[in-house]
């Protein structure tokens, strides 16, 4: 819209009174006013030329920092290629470090633009942040030592299970299992270091999660049952950001035309896991869920 000239916001007196004296019935053109609605989301970033995202430093394969100190992974990957695609550079992408707990409120606060940290949806996120498409899917199991005399969850009703707090794990077990003994953590590694400790008999987390731990640890097992149904994960966005939800919606699919996540897949989590594993399994290219 053109911006008016602003010796048009305001008509001299003697003019109005001139108006006002004459028989003309037509009424005076009114000056246009420029608009003072927001800039959408996305020019937000573009003007800022930074897109922020909230990733774990914790989590290998999905976040973590590696020896040079670079944040890498699946997740924080996929944050590069969306800071690329938006902004002509992935390295025009700054990382903020989250906790599973601390997600939710760097979005609601506006210190990140999208959580790229293996958030699982669930009811009770979907209400306080608005998700994308998924990119992942996963089911929450439990960790043990391999020598532990516990074979299945029963067997945890009457054990202390560790859970880092803000996990699916944790608000599963706290909705369904209030009378199990829990004990919590912030940091996915302070939970897994009691584990290894013997601060409690299991840890329940993402069981894609648990399967790197028991691989790079040997001396560890998990428990067959899961807690739960087999979910999505997804990126996500602050409740009502829907331009910058859509953006990414578009993005997972056109990247799924290349196969990005397949490609991330055995960069980062095909070691992690059991050759017999499909890929198909643990990631949802194009963002098209099937569960």
């Amino acid at each position: 819209m053109k911006t008016a000239k602003s010796s048009l916001l305001l008509l001299p007196l003697f003019g109005l009174a001139l108006l006002a004296g004459c028989n003309k019935t037509e009424e005076p053109t009114k000056p246009k006013v420029a608009s003072t609605a927001p800039a959408g989301y996305l020019e937000k970033i573009k003007a800022r030329d930074k897109l922020i995202v909230g990733v774990f430093t914790d989590k290998p394969p999905f976040g973590f920092v590696d020896e040079a100190g670079r944040y890498v992974g699946f997740d924080t990957d996929i944050g590069r290629q969306f800071a690329k695609d938006l902004l002509g550079d992935e390295n025009k992408v700054e990382f903020v470090a989250v906790e599973p707990a601390s997600r939710i409120p760097f979005l609601q606060s506006d210190k990140v633009d999208l959580i790229l940290a293996n958030m699982t949806v669930t009811p009770e996120r979907k209400e306080a942040v608005d998700f994308t498409n998924p990119n992942l899917k996963v089911a929450v199991q439990a960790l043990v030592p391999q020598a532990s005399s516990v074979k299945s969850l029963d067997d945890l009703a009457t054990r202390t299970t560790i859970v880092t707090t803000g996990t699916t794990a944790d608000i599963w077990l706290t909705k369904n299992h209030p009378e199990w003994k829990l004990l919590k953590f912030e940091k996915n590694s302070e939970s897994l270091q009691a584990l290894a400790n013997g601060r409690g008999d299991a840890y329940a987390q993402d069981n894609l999660v648990l399967f790197s731990w028991a691989k790079q640890n040997p001396g560890y097992r998990v428990l067959e049952e899961k807690l739960g149904a087999e979910a999505p994960i997804a990126p996500a966005v602050k409740k009502g950001n829907i331009e910058l939800r859509d953006w990414v919606n578009v993005e997972l699919a056109k990247l799924g035309e290349e196969k990005f996540l397949l490609k991330l897949y055995d960069q980062y989590v095909r070691k992690e896991l059991s050759d017999d594993t499909k890929p198909e399994s643990v990631i949802v290219e194009g963002g098209k869920w099937q569960g």
